[in-house]
């Protein structure tokens, strides 16, 4: 676990528990796991819940809100905004981190699957002179060489085959122009010094349009450099233009033949010294530089880029900080820096987790989506259709982290309601077992209608322990499995009436009427009930007047030995083809059954703690390693792994996550128990993109939870497309 993650992001994990692990997987159930029992590890990285919040700024909380016990419910007919624009962003923290903090860090193209870094500055502001490759695929790192000037803050581009570093900071801003071969050569290479500026100049920023670079922006130490430079070799320099707003420290990137620059900490007029959100273009066709649009708010170190022909801004700050890391000057809320990893996060943060997606025909800027991490000043390369931003700052403390973002309409559009939302246009179900209720959340991560409430109230018996919940009958019904109080209720949605329960509160038991630790309870067309009746050692298929119509194995016998027995089963998702997958502790197993009792095919994982699978595909299955720490894995009928997430440390670490969906949206959603948070995780980069909760911190609060331990998702037309057959 990287403990040099700042307190001010927002990934935060605070105290968290160590489950005990199983002395034997026939006999302990997963939701009876208890936690604490072994001793308290308290981690020092920080906490997130991620917020879309339309009202513009970096606030922490303005996306969220818990509706009113007195508000009317929300039905299953809600609007789906259609994505017609620019699109809104997916924007993720990848699982590993660099090897330590670093901010105003040079990225530049590498080969591959790599990125390059140099320069930057260490979190005491002291600059970097490391060369090296940056694997996106896995984190790792190689040193390929050195600077010839350790600088951080340097303007970076690519012209031809050669990387180019203008100015930056050393021990003041210098005026060297560094190269290096781009990208390097696989032995590495070390930068050679070509050129010099006109003057020194740091936090400037360079784009390549042809075969000229344009310098804008930056400052000498003292003040801001107006003046717009272009040159072809980085040894001769031509001044083209001033910026209207002479600013340092600017987010830049070039479209259709324009430069565009974003915000920056202003030298001159009555906000000199503070950041700006101007937003400027430069046309090198006329040589003429004009403010042509605002920022929602003033700031300073964003990054900007370009993805699939528009620019977006991602992140920045509201205060302008020093070399060291401390605030020089301040617009809005103050910055707040901390020495302690393990501290909760601030309650109101100067570094901004906005993305904007700025509109060049409107010249408005849009909200595209939000950062899982608040950053200013990181390095920023795009390859192929991703952002990435290396390192940076929180607060004004230096930062190891590494996030990306990328287009994707299955988010939304840019500017509406929602956009950058896993669920965009949908809502969530969440069974959050710990505290004893169930929340639906919209894709602004605000609550809409929990149960019980004051306008539906809990079923005889009580409603405790929901391990799960799922929306049934086109989104009129939610069937919740009561695991500890031994129960299944079926209520009406919106209204929560109570419209079925099976099973006695609290009274555990394999007799007609009585359940063991029910899991999994479904709700299918024909009115039928599936549950894994996970205690008892076996799967019930109950019939509307509660009788039984099918059982499969044999009451308290946990063994593995079809068609006889079967071992703590834990899951029993309804497939297309009528089946049930059922997954069983002892032994790892998952299998697949009629509803008459019959097994199709059974395959052994090579994982801890098989929980809930899921079919992705004809010959492709997705589950969850209720472990610590816990994992997502694809699998096949032979029982081959395909594919795992598993990091072992950082943001990513799961912590018994039960169940694991594959939403429309192309990313896994599951319910990470124990840390206490919904977490969506892009499959391709592994990157987290989404969470809602707090990690390792249990609460009632809008934003947290207590141990969510079930999911479900709800289009607008009524449908759940994650288990289709209940539909």
């Amino acid at each position: 676990m990287d403990l040099s993650l700042p307190a001010s992001l927002r990934f935060a994990q605070g105290p968290r528990h160590v489950a005990r692990r199983r002395p034997s997987p026939a006999v302990i159930r997963r939701r009876r796991l208890v936690v604490g029992v072994t001793g308290l590890v308290v981690v020092g990285l920080v906490a997130l819940i991620v917020v879309v919040n339309t009202s513009g700024g970096s606030g922490t909380s303005g996306g969220q809100g818990a509706a009113s016990p007195t508000s009317p419910p929300q039905g299953p007919g809600h609007a789906r905004v259609v994505s017609t624009g620019i699109d809104a962003v997916e924007a993720g923290i990848l699982p590993w981190s660099l090897p330590g903090p670093v901010s105003r860090v040079s990225v530049l193209p590498g080969a591959g699957t790599t990125i390059v870094l140099a320069g930057g500055a260490d979190p005491s502001g002291v600059p970097v002179s490391t060369i090296s490759a940056l694997d996106m695929t896995s984190g790792a790192t190689t040193t390929l060489g050195n600077l010839q000037t350790p600088v951080g803050g340097a303007a970076a581009t690519s012209l031809g085959r050669q990387a180019l570093l203008f100015g930056g900071t050393a021990a003041a801003a210098t005026a060297t122009v560094q190269a290096f071969a781009s990208p390097p050569p696989p032995t590495g290479a070390s930068a050679a010094l070509v050129g010099h500026l006109p003057g020194p100049r740091s936090g400037a920023s360079a784009v390549t349009i042809g075969h000229h670079v344009y310098l804008l922006g930056g400052d000498d130490g003292s003040r801001a450099d107006a003046q717009i430079l272009s040159t072809s070799d980085g040894k001769h320099f031509t001044t083209l233009a001033s910026l209207p707003v002479p600013v340092g420290d600017a987010g830049a990137a070039t479209v259709d033949g324009k430069v565009y620059v974003f915000g920056g900490e202003a030298d001159e007029g009555k906000d000199r010294g503070k950041p700006v959100d101007d937003v400027q273009m430069f046309d090198p066709a006329t040589d003429t530089a004009t403010v042509v649009g605002h920022l929602p708010d003033p700031t300073v170190g964003a990054a900007a880029a370009v993805l699939e022909g528009h620019i977006y801004v991602a992140g920045g700050s509201s205060v302008v900080v020093g070399a060291a890391g401390t605030a020089t000057s301040s617009v809005g809320a103050a910055a707040t820096s901390s020495t302690s990893a393990a501290s909760a996060p601030p309650a109101s943060s100067a570094t901004s987790d906005r993305i904007y997606a700025f509109d060049t025909d409107t010249n408005k800027a849009l909200v595209a989506g939000t950062l899982p991490a608040p950053v200013a000043y990181p390095g920023v390369e795009v390859v192929g259709t991703r952002a990435w931003l290396v390192g940076g700052e929180s607060d004004g403390s230096a930062v190891p982290s590494v996030e990306m973002f990328t287009p994707n309409a299955k988010f939304g559009t840019a500017g509406a309601t929602g956009a950058g939302s896993p669920f965009y246009g949908d809502r969530l179900l969440v069974a959050d077992r710990g505290n004893n209720r169930l929340l639906l959340l919209n894709d602004q991560d605000q609550i809409v209608w929990t149960y019980p409430s004051a306008y539906a109230s809990a079923p005889p018996g009580g409603f405790y322990f929901p391990d799960d919940a799922f929306f049934a009958k086109h989104g009129t019904e939610i069937i919740s499995n009561q695991e500890e109080n031994e129960t299944i209720v079926i209520i009406g949605f919106p209204s929560g009436q109570l419209l079925w329960q099976y099973g006695h509160p609290l009274q555990p038991g394999t007799a007609p009427g009585y359940l063991h630790e029910p899991d999994d309870a479904y709700l299918l067309k024909n009115g039928q009930v599936t549950v894994a009746d996970a205690q008892a050692c076996r799967v019930l298929v109950i019939n509307p007047d509660k009788t039984i119509a099918t059982q499969i194995g044999t009451d308290n016998v946990c063994e593995h030995d079809p068609p006889n027995y079967i071992g703590s089963p834990n899951g029993d998702t309804p497939l297309a083809d009528g089946n049930l997958l059922i997954s069983e502790i002892t032994g790892s197993w998952v299998s697949e059954w009629t509803t008459t009792g019959h097994m199709v095919w059974a395959a052994q994982l090579a994982i801890h703690y098989p929980s809930d699978p899921q079919q992705i595909g004809p010959d492709l299955y997705l589950i969850s390693d209720y472990y610590l720490p816990g994992g997502i894995l694809e699998f096949n009928r032979a029982g081959q792994i395909l594919y795992h997430y598993d990091p072992a440390s950082g943001p990513g670490e799961l912590n018994q996550p039960s169940l694991t969906e594959l939403l429309p949206s192309g990313v896994f959603m599951t319910n990470d128990d124990y840390n206490d948070r919904m977490v969506a995780i892009d499959p391709a980069t592994q990157a987290l993109v989404w969470q809602y909760g707090v990690t390792g911190v249990a609460g009632t609060a809008p934003g947290m939870l207590n141990t969510p331990d079930g999911f479900d998702l709800l289009l607008p037309n009524g449908t759940t497309p994650t288990h289709t057959p209940t539909a």
